[in-house]
């Protein structure tokens, strides 16, 4: 896994959950919804960067 897929992939899930503490302050479930996306897709793409490194 290279250097800029894991930026890139820790800033999905960090500006996912801030996206979603925002969408919480501002009682906007679109924003909420949004961020928890972004959060997932993150997560989603780090775990599978692990799994291509571990049979690599």
């Amino acid at each position: 896994m290279g250097i800029g897929d894991k930026i890139e992939n820790i800033k999905d899930q960090v500006v996912g959950e801030a996206k979603q503490k925002l969408g919480e302050a501002k009682d906007d479930p679109e924003m909420q919804a949004e961020g928890k996306a972004q959060e997932t897709k993150g997560d989603a793409k780090q775990t599978g960067e692990k799994v291509k490194d571990t049979f690599s």
